[in-house]
């Protein structure tokens, strides 16, 4: 018989409790978020598929749907995957299914992963738990706000420029993106392959460091996996933060979207970090100026080439048509959303013959050159700090303007550029919307920044009792 939880709420019962239960336990615990989805996701739209049928039972866990589960739905919240049922197992699902993992369901998300709000999802767009007239950010939006509500004890999204970071941010939880090639992508459906990475959305940091720690090796399946250097330790405690040294990039404090709430919670961490006897400087680096222009460009280029695969012909939505290339024409014209195919125009524009040296092959050398940078940066300090968005959660349909949405992404880029690992925690109390605190560290130093983000969970004010706070309507 395991350990007994009868008395203690299952809201807080974290990865290590609950893998401690007898299976008996386990599936209370399972049937208890699964009747927590079905109370609570008309109103906040988090999850697209929930697995009500299963004879699974286990630790249970929520993936975004653009990572395949064998026998559902993998719809990237768009139309052209309409009716296309996964026929095997991502990498990470079969390591979790591995630990007794049990999937709850498939998470909302923006189109193909490509956007910051979730808005651009054919199911509409995930609400906010803290406020449902706004948005949970994204593309990970859904699994965040499962989080964030409650719905899901932890979840897996997948980030290519902040989508695991940014709607933990604007949703009050924590988002971690390990360093490159840490998790296998087999089974992620491709966005941008050389920045993807899947990563945990949990309401601890411990919770985060025990999914990752599932997760991560070298697989066969994918060859730009490698294996961690560094044995990964039982316990991400115990961290003295007076040891440490931070720097803050001044050209993300100046950005003209960065608001005056979040940098005044932002420095009253940054406060509390130097109360701590913590070493905080700031410092300079100039081509952080040039990270979105640099994504932008890059991103939709590979984008444009991983999504040419889908036409109509072999799954998902067709379209007729009188011969072959009207049917591919149709169907993707039909099948993709607008936001989808203004990245396909851009990437396909910046690939062409006459325009990839001046636009691509340039922002190649700038991620090239800002890689380094921030390798020479980090010889000189242990992390980077910044807030994880500019902005708390805007209000549904408040932003027409694609820039702005992009220009929100402003402070997680430059970890998918330069490949590192990356973490968002909060660091406001409930009375008011989340703010996240961004923290960046070396090249799989993943360890050594989670036993960071740990120590510093301890003194925000966003935490009770090791985990983040749910605003009082999801706390019953």
């Amino acid at each position: 018989m395991g350990v007994s939880y009868l008395n203690r709420d299952h809201l807080d019962l974290s990865v290590n409790e609950i893998a401690e239960l007898d299976p008996k336990e386990q599936k209370d615990v399972y049937n208890f978020y699964l009747e927590r989805i079905k109370k609570h996701n008309r109103t906040l739209n988090a999850f697209i598929t929930i697995n009500d049928e299963t004879e699974e039972f286990g630790i249970p866990i929520a993936i975004k749907d653009n990572i395949n589960v064998k026998g559902m739905k993998t719809t990237c919240a768009s139309k052209i995957l309409e009716g296309y049922y996964s026929p095997y197992d991502a990498t990470v699902i079969k390591k979790l299914r591995k630990h007794n993992f049990a999937i709850l369901g498939k998470t909302n998300l923006d189109e193909f992963a490509m956007g910051s709000s979730t808005e651009f999802s054919i199911f509409g767009p995930a609400k906010n738990p803290w406020d449902k007239e706004r948005m949970t950010g994204g593309s990970s939006g859904g699994s965040a706000a499962a989080v964030a509500s409650g719905i899901a004890p932890f979840a897996l999204g997948s980030d290519t420029g902040g989508s695991v970071r940014q709607p933990a941010s604007l949703c009050g939880v924590v988002g971690f993106k390990p360093t490159y090639g840490l998790v296998s992508r087999y089974g992620l459906v491709a966005f941008s392959s050389s920045m993807d990475q899947i990563g945990p959305i949990t309401r601890s940091v411990e919770d985060a460091y025990e999914i990752f720690k599932l997760i991560s090796s070298k697989d066969l399946f994918d060859s730009t996996t490698v294996k961690s250097k560094k044995r990964y330790i039982d316990s991400i405690d115990g961290l003295d933060i007076s040891n440490c040294s931070f720097c803050i990039p001044e050209e993300f404090m100046n950005a003209s979207n960065l608001e005056d709430n979040v940098k005044t919670d932002f420095l009253k961490m940054v406060e509390m970090l130097k109360n701590k006897g913590a070493k905080v400087e700031f410092v300079s680096i100039p081509l952080i100026d040039y990270v979105v222009a640099t994504y932008y460009l890059i991103a939709p280029g590979e984008a444009s080439s991983n999504l040419s695969r889908y036409d109509g012909i072999k799954y998902g939505s067709r379209h007729s048509g009188e011969d072959v290339n009207e049917i591919i024409n149709e169907s993707r014209d039909k099948g993709f959303g607008s936001e989808v195919k203004r990245r396909i125009l851009l990437g396909t524009f910046t690939l062409s013959a006459g325009y990839y040296d001046a636009y691509y092959n340039r922002a190649l050398k700038v991620r090239r050159k800002l890689t380094q940078e921030i390798i020479n940066v980090l010889e000189e300090y242990d992390y980077i700090l910044n807030p994880t968005s500019p902005v708390v959660a805007p209000r549904l349909g408040e932003i027409h303007d694609p820039l702005t949405y992009y220009l929100m992404d402003l402070y997680t880029i430059t970890a998918n550029l330069t490949g590192s690992p990356a973490i968002s925690i909060p660091i406001t109390n409930k009375s008011r919307l989340p703010v996240g605190l961004h923290i960046m560290g070396k090249r799989f130093s993943d360890v050594s920044l989670l036993k960071v983000a740990k120590a510093l969970e301890k003194i925000s004010p966003a935490y009770s009792n090791g985990k983040c706070l749910l605003k009082g309507e999801w706390s019953e």
